[in-house]
């Protein structure tokens, strides 16, 4: 075997990778930043059941709770898999230590980034419509102590009389001093906790079910074609009836095809599946202690989720390949005369670039798909 020869990431690969934290970094804080303006504030009717439930204090899931488990859970559980099963067990003993570490390091910065990018745009997003929309929260009159002996003041629109119901008024009848309790009162729409939760947990469960082979079974295009009639491995040549189709004195018997099919995909173990939905329950009973608090309406809560939800998938399939016919791997870096950008008539921003011949096709074992790892690799 040729001796492998390594060379480095080019500087501007590095630099343009930089960038996508950086602005993963002020997505987050712009939606921070968010948190400390104003929203608009509804107009609402001071009779409104829905918006009259009690103010709760302690929430069952706090802030900092939910930071722990959406973010913090999933960026250590992340990173664990990453450096304690990367590059996999059928990557061979004979690999350089500093080519495993530099999958495992890439596996762990492309989980991080899909992570924090997933997080960052639901906090943005979910921010910016709060203050957007301004939509009153289910504790609104409590948070409020509208001062109902000056209602007429008030009043902006609807109809009706103060007893009978059926009028709009503006935030100022709120009596309420702790501005931040009030303003807060119109934070309902979407949910945050929901968007949140959603986000990082489906994003660790994905993950999940990428690094561990976790997906439905399914049979892969060439089954149906004619690799199906082939013996599969551990096949016994002895079960296949024997290939008579060019004897004329033998007809062609079935082939049992059913029986090669089945051979292809198998279900994973049951207990892998309970520990990829342990982090979708999580985000379930995360979004219902909004409920049962009172801090939103039912719509907030199911837009909160989907929006997470989306989010959550979107920026794993940004950093990951599809979770059936990835092999749990995450897509590899771009390449170097493509880092900061293509424009048109260029497809994609792989290529087989000489830097980055070195770790590729690890999950092989080998090295890449045509041969064995050899001259002008070079590390990634």
């Amino acid at each position: 075997m040729a001796p492998t020869t390594r060379r480095r990431a080019p500087l501007g690969l590095i630099l343009s990778y930089v960038l996508d934290w950086i602005i993963i970094a002020l997505i987050a804080v712009t939606g921070a930043l968010l948190t400390l303006t104003t929203p608009n504030h509804h107009p609402f009717s001071p009779t409104d059941p829905s918006i009259a439930y009690p103010y709760v204090v302690n929430e069952k899931v706090s802030t900092r709770t939910l930071v722990l488990v959406a973010l913090v859970a999933p960026g250590i559980i992340t990173a664990l898999v990453c450096l304690i099963f990367a590059p996999g067990r059928l990557a061979s003993r004979d690999l350089p230590t500093s080519l495993i570490w530099r999958r495992k390091l890439w596996e762990w910065n492309t989980a991080w980034m899909g992570l924090g990018l997933a997080l960052a745009a639901a906090f943005l997003i979910t921010d910016g419509m709060k203050n957007l929309f301004g939509k009153p929260r289910p504790d609104l009159l409590a948070r409020c102590d509208p001062d109902m002996a000056n209602l007429q003041n008030y009043v902006v629109g609807g109809f009706g009389t103060a007893t009978s119901g059926g009028l709009l008024v503006s935030w100022q009848i709120c009596r309420q001093t702790d501005l931040s309790i009030l303003n807060d009162g119109f934070a309902s729409f979407p949910s945050g906790h929901s968007s949140f939760s959603w986000a990082g947990l489906t994003y660790l469960s994905l993950f999940l079910c990428s690094k561990f082979a976790i997906a439905i079974p399914y049979l892969i295009p060439s089954a149906y074609g004619s690799s199906a009639l082939r013996p599969m491995a551990g096949d016994r040549l002895s079960d296949l009836p024997l290939d008579h189709s060019k004897d004329p004195l033998h007809p062609t018997p079935p082939i049992p095809q059913s029986r090669i099919i089945r051979s292809e995909a198998a279900a994973p173990p049951t207990y892998l599946l309970v520990i990829a939905f342990i982090p979708i329950g999580a985000a379930i009973y995360i979004s219902s202690t909004r409920w049962s608090d009172y801090f939103h309406h039912g719509f907030d809560i199911i837009f909160g989720s989907l929006l997470g939800f989306l989010l959550a998938w979107g920026s794993f399939r940004w950093y990951h390949a599809p979770i059936r016919r990835g092999a749990g791997w995450a897509w590899g870096p771009r390449s170097a005369e493509k880092a900061w950008g293509i424009g048109m008539g260029v497809q994609g921003y792989a290529s087989e670039s000489e830097w980055k011949r070195g770790d590729e096709d690890l999950e092989h074992g080998v090295g890449r798909i045509n041969g064995p790892i050899g001259a002008d690799r070079v590390e990634v």
